[in-house]
């Protein structure tokens, strides 16, 4: 049968382009890593079908032994990797090659610096992908067929990188993908057998997949045999890492096996590698990435671990087989029990795969106790690009709850800078006497909290404070209310009891403010009206003449600001209005006979207290106006 051809020429989606940019000027010094990501694909697509061939035998068409091969052809200056793995359709080329089916693509180009260092590292982030083969070719073609497609189902694709690609119809009698560079001419290093064969040693040995080249002959040997086909031999050892004896792997192999499974370039922070033998059987190699993905926080992208059964591939990012707040962490699992046609349904309801997450879950927060403990740098550097992520486990994970704690950092009040972070242990250690609580503030900005006037008493006590303004940290204080027997109590909710930290002579001070200023109080309440539920002394205030406090069960004005700001709606709240008496501006209220004078003066006190704890004026205006009038008055009573 005679197909025919439906070729046509198509422009790349702009953040193609710029990411084809980008890998090619960002990634040259690395640029053997083209054949690592070449193979890797290969390797994918063979796991993907013998998974689908798991359902569908005749998928594999009569050939079942799935094989990478990589070949040169010297007179053409040319480089082929294959595989006869599940293929590509013409649809899934345009999906896959023509674009990048990704969501979050376009933040991914917002970060970008235009400083070449640093845009390096974030295209590791990112995934390096197909796109690296522009690194040393000038031009590529791909052939491929879908299993289980017929022979006039393939497709042919061919680009120079340069913004356009052709996209063709063809007959391909075998199923599989073949990708052909044509190397540059300052590239044809890669034509040399021994350095391909050097570079997949490095990188891919431990693909499961053979990968095969055509054998070397020499002398007698290669003349007997000048005019038969090639005999291949496999050039990688192609055993499942994860199955070997740790006393086998080096450092580099487990680095170069979370590169393949990563699709980053840069070495991991830490792994852990594990076999559990018993009623249920599997092996873990788990791995903690150096650098965030850039997905992190995109909520239609799946994230987790590539889960195998008895070394077949089933899927990736098996997300039941880590918590949601482990979601950075890479690598397999490889179960001996699980049946081979397992679906993401079955994993939902499966003990055994309940029992692989709790013991990946111990896993990795005791790689990470042991971290914290033994390399506190390297911890800081985790904590720099996870530590928002793993601030959402307690609300999460109740039955380890206190094992994240331990691991949480925060900034507190005895730090000069915003990059101090100190754990919770650490805090407790330096408790004063009398203390029994653990004391934080939560703020939009680390400015916010360090300067708010919620402090001053504590500044003044010595007490230190945690200082929260990551925007999970509202739900993180929400969940945990205690740690190792201390409750968390927020220093801007409720009327403030610092139990024996306070003396007996301020509780009774404060006691006898209240009597002797009743009149202002009231008058301040009738002024501000519906505005407040509440006028009071403060016994928090020092150097500021007032703030907002709201009530201890009430929703904080920093979680009711993040609700409204990405379009939730929040509890309407008042606030109570504490004043500090010993003030001069307060003083000042406290004479004014003029009625007009005194609510404008109130309306100032209560808006300076809002923009103190970060908060948006309901009427900047009118503050603006009520402020210029106080200034004329005070311009004309000096003058």
């Amino acid at each position: 049968m005679t197909v025919e051809a439906h070729k046509e020429t198509l422009e790349f989606k702009a953040e193609v382009s710029q990411v084809l940019d980008l890998v090619i000027r960002s990634l040259y010094s690395n640029k053997e890593i083209f054949l690592r990501e070449l193979v890797s694909n290969s390797s994918d697509a063979a796991e993907k079908l013998r998974f689908e061939a798991l359902s569908d035998d005749g998928l594999y068409e009569g050939d079942s032994e799935l094989r990478i091969r990589v070949t040169v052809d010297r007179d053409a200056g040319t480089l082929t990797v294959s595989d006869n793995g599940i293929g590509l359709s013409r649809q899934e080329v345009m999906d896959t090659i023509g674009s990048i089916a990704s969501s979050g693509t376009r933040r991914f180009l917002e970060n970008l610096s235009g400083d070449q260092a640093k845009d390096s590292k974030l295209i590791g982030q990112f995934g390096v992908g197909f796109y690296s083969v522009f690194i040393v070719a000038d031009k590529v073609t791909l052939t491929s067929r879908r299993a289980g497609l017929g022979a006039d189902h393939g497709v042919r694709w061919e680009s120079d990188g340069r913004g356009s690609y052709s996209l063709e119809t063809l007959e391909k009698a075998d199923r599989g993908t073949s990708v052909t560079l044509h190397l540059k001419e300052e590239e044809k290093e890669f034509l040399d057998s021994w350095r391909l064969r050097s570079i997949i040693g490095k990188f891919s040995d431990h693909v499961a997949i053979p990968v095969e080249m055509v054998k070397e002959l020499y002398g007698e040997e290669a003349e007997e045999k000048k005019d038969a086909p090639p005999e291949y031999e496999q050039v990688n050892r192609g055993t499942a890492l994860w199955m070997r004896n740790k006393s086998e792997i080096s450092e580099e192999e487990y680095h170069d096996f979370y590169k393949h499974v990563s699709h980053d370039f840069e070495p991991p922070l830490a792994y852990a590698h594990n076999r559990v033998e018993g009623t249920n059987e599997y092996s873990t190699l788990l791995y903690v990435p150096k650098k965030a993905p850039w997905d992190l926080w995109d909520r239609d992208q799946k994230h987790g671990v590539k889960l195998y059964v008895r070394r077949v591939f089933i899927m990736d990012e098996a997300d039941k087989l880590m918590p949601h707040y482990l979601r950075f962490v890479k690598g397999i699992v490889d179960s001996d029990d699980l049946p081979l046609n397992v679906s993401r349904e079955i994993l939902q309801h499966n003990r055994k795969i309940d029992t692989i997450r709790q013991a990946n879950t111990k896993r990795i927060l005791g790689l990470l106790e042991t971290m914290a403990k033994d390399e506190p740098e390297k911890y800081g550097e985790f904590w720099d690009e996870f530590g928002k992520v793993l601030k959402e486990g307690p609300a999460e994970d109740f039955g380890n709850k206190e094992r994240i704690a331990g691991l949480l950092r925060f900034s507190t009040s005895n730090g000069e800078g915003t990059a101090q972070r100190e754990s919770l242990d650490a805090y407790i250690e330096r408790m004063k006497e009398g203390q029994d609580k653990i004391y934080y503030i939560t703020a939009d900005s680390p400015a916010a909290a360090r300067h708010s006037p919620h402090l001053e008493v504590f500044r003044k006590k010595g007490v230190e404070v945690l200082l929260l303004s990551d925007r999970v940290d509202e739900w993180l204080v929400s969940h945990l209310t205690e740690y190792k027997g201390k409750t968390l109590q927020s220093v801007a909710k409720g009327d403030l009891d610092l139990g024996d930290l306070a003396d007996q002579e301020e509780k009774e001070a404060k006691e006898k403010a209240a009597a002797e200023h009743g009149s202002l109080i009231e008058h301040l309440k009738k002024s501000l009206g519906e505005r407040v539920e509440e006028v009071r002394p403060s016994t928090r205030l020092v150097d500021s003449p007032a703030c907002l406090v709201v009530g201890e069960a009430d929703m904080s004005a920093n979680l009711a600001r993040v609700l409204k700001a990405v379009g939730q709606d929040a509890p309407e709240t008042k606030p109570t209005l504490e004043i500090n008496l010993d003030h001069p501006l307060v003083k000042r209220l406290e004479a004014e006979t003029d009625d007009a004078r005194f609510e404008d003066l109130s309306m100032i006190l209560f808006d300076q207290a809002q923009l103190a704890e970060g908060g948006q004026l309901d009427d900047p205006a009118a503050f603006v106006g009520r402020l210029n009038k106080l200034m004329l008055n005070m311009m004309v009573a000096g003058g």
